[in-house]
C-alpha cells in the first residue's frame, strides 16, 4: 500500500522536472532570440547581391571569401553592381605571459581593411573599415619547424574566420538588402 503514494510522488516529480526543463529551454530560446543570437547553418546564410572582388585577391582571406560567397549563392563577377575591395591581410603575433623558454601562449590577430563601393554612383557604403579576428594558441618557441607549421594552420583558420566576419558585416548593411 505504501508503493502507490510513492509512485504518485515519483510521477508528479517527473512531470514537474519535465515541465521545468521544457520551460527552461523555452525561456532560453526567447532570451537568446531577443539578443540577436542565432545558430549558424544553411538557413542563416545571408543573401547578398553580386560582387566584384578587388584589391588583394590572391591572399588566403580572399580565396576563402570567394569560396564562402559562392556557397551562399553570391555571384562573383567583374562587372557586378558592387565593388568589394580587400586590403592585404596582416597577421599580428603577440606573446602572452612572462618571459621564459619553451611553450607559452601567443595571441594571433588577423586584420584586413575592407571597402564596399556601389558601381553606379561610386558611393562608399564601407570605406577602409578594419575587420579582425583573433585566437590564442600555445606555441613552443624552441621547436621552430613545428612552430612554423602551427602558425600556418592558425593563419589558415583565421583567414576562414575573417572571411566569415566580412560576409557577416556585409549582411548587416541596409544598402545590400536584396
Amino acid at each position: 500500500m505504501s508503493q502507490a503514494p510513492l509512485n504518485r510522488r515519483a510521477l508528479t516529480r517527473r512531470r514537474f522536472i519535465k515541465h521545468g526543463v521544457t520551460a527552461g529551454i523555452a525561456a532560453s530560446v526567447v532570451v537568446l532570440g531577443g539578443c540577436g543570437f542565432r545558430l549558424r547553418g544553411s538557413k542563416s546564410q545571408p543573401q547578398l547581391p553580386d560582387l566584384a572582388l578587388e584589391g588583394d585577391t590572391r591572399s588566403d582571406v580572399a580565396q576563402s571569401l570567394q569560396a564562402q560567397l559562392k556557397a551562399t549563392g553570391t555571384g562573383m563577377r567583374e562587372d557586378a553592381p558592387w565593388r568589394l575591395t580587400l586590403g592585404t591581410p596582416e597577421l599580428v603575433e603577440r606573446r602572452l605571459g612572462a618571459e621564459g623558454r619553451g611553450s607559452r601562449e601567443h595571441q594571433f590577430t588577423l586584420n584586413a581593411q575592407v571597402s564596399l563601393q556601389q558601381r553606379s554612383n561610386n558611393a562608399y557604403v564601407l570605406n577602409n573599415e578594419q575587420l579582425s579576428v583573433s585566437t590564442d594558441q600555445r606555441v613552443n618557441d624552441d621547436d621552430l619547424l613545428n612552430r612554423d607549421v602551427l602558425i600556418d594552420e592558425v593563419r589558415q583558420e583565421l583567414s576562414r574566420q575573417l572571411a566569415q566576419r566580412i560576409i557577416e558585416r556585409l549582411a548587416t548593411l541596409e544598402a545590400l538588402r536584396v
